[in-house]
C-alpha cells in the first residue's frame, strides 16, 4: 500500500479498531506536525505489551510527540487468557502476526509509520522491515545472540537491511554487548545508540552515575528525534 496514503477514517473508527483487537494505543501528547509519527511497538519474548518497560517507553515516547501502538503475539495473548506459561510461537507465526497488524494499522495512519519492539519483538520487525516498506525501524535491546553465544550472531539480514534503523542498546547487554556488536557487519542504514553500562532493559550499573529513568528518557528522546 502507498506509504503516503492519507486515510479519512475518523478517530472513533480507530478507537473501535484498537478495542476490537485488544491493542494498546498511547497518543502523542505533543507534536511538531499535524500528523505525528506512529510506532508499532512489539513486546519481548517473556513480558507482555503492558509490562513496566513497555508502559514506560510508550508514555515517554508519547511525551516526545510519538504515537505508540502495542499488540501481543498469539502466545502472549493466550497467556493473558489462561495464565499459563508458554514459549513464543515459531518464527513464521510471529512474522505472520506482524504482517497482519501492520496491514490493519497502515490505512489508519496518515503520517510516518515505523515498526519495532523490545528484544524479540524488534528482531521480528527487523526481518520484515524492508518487505513492509516501513518508514523506519526501532529496536530496543536487540538480541544479537542468545545468552552466552556471541559466536552465533543473528545478524545476517542486518548487513543488507535498507530500512532506516535505530538500535538502542545497553553496553553490557547479555544479548549484545558493545564489544561483540562492534565486530559485526551492519548495514549503513543502521544507527546504534549505546547507553553506558546499560543491560538488556537499558538499566545501568549504579556506579555509572546514571539512573534507569535517565537512560529510558535518553532512549525515548533519541527515538523521537529519529522518527520525526
Amino acid at each position: 500500500m502507498d506509504k503516503q496514503h492519507k486515510a479519512s477514517i475518523d478517530r472513533d473508527q480507530w478507537a473501535r479498531c484498537v478495542a476490537e483487537h485488544g491493542w494498546l494505543w498511547t497518543a502523542a501528547q505533543t507534536g511538531v506536525s499535524a500528523e505525528p509519527p506512529t510506532l508499532i511497538l512489539a513486546h519481548g519474548a517473556g513480558a507482555p505489551m503492558d509490562s513496566g518497560f513497555m508502559n514506560e517507553m510508550a508514555a515517554r515516547l508519547a511525551g516526545h510527540g510519538i504515537n505508540v501502538l502495542r499488540f501481543e503475539f498469539p502466545y502472549m495473548a493466550q497467556r493473558r487468557l489462561d495464565g499459563g506459561k508458554r514459549p513464543p510461537n515459531p518464527t513464521p507465526r510471529l512474522l505472520e502476526c506482524w504482517r497482519e497488524v501492520y496491514a490493519t494499522v497502515r490505512p489508519y495512519v496518515a503520517g510516518r509509520l515505523a515498526i519495532g519492539g523490545k528484544s524479540m519483538g524488534g528482531r521480528m520487525a527487523s526481518l520484515l522491515a524492508d518487505e513492509l516498506e516501513a518508514d523506519a525501524l526501532v529496536c530496543l535491546g536487540y538480541p544479537f545472540y542468545a545468552v552466552g553465544k556471541p559466536q552465533k550472531p543473528r545478524v545476517e539480514h542486518l548487513a543488507e537491511l535498507k530500512t532506516r534503523t535505530l538500535i538502542v542498546q545497553g553496553e553490557r547487554d547479555a544479548l549484545g554487548n558493545r564489544e561483540a556488536v562492534q565486530g559485526y557487519v551492519l548495514s549503513p542504514s543502521i544507527e546504534v545508540m549505546w547507553l553506558e553500562a546499560g543491560d538488556h532493559d537499558l538499566k545501568p550499573l549504579k556506579a555509572s552515575g546514571f539512573s534507569h529513568e535517565q537512560h529510558l528518557e535518553a532512549a525515548a528522546g533519541r527515538v523521537a528525534g529519529f522518527l520525526q
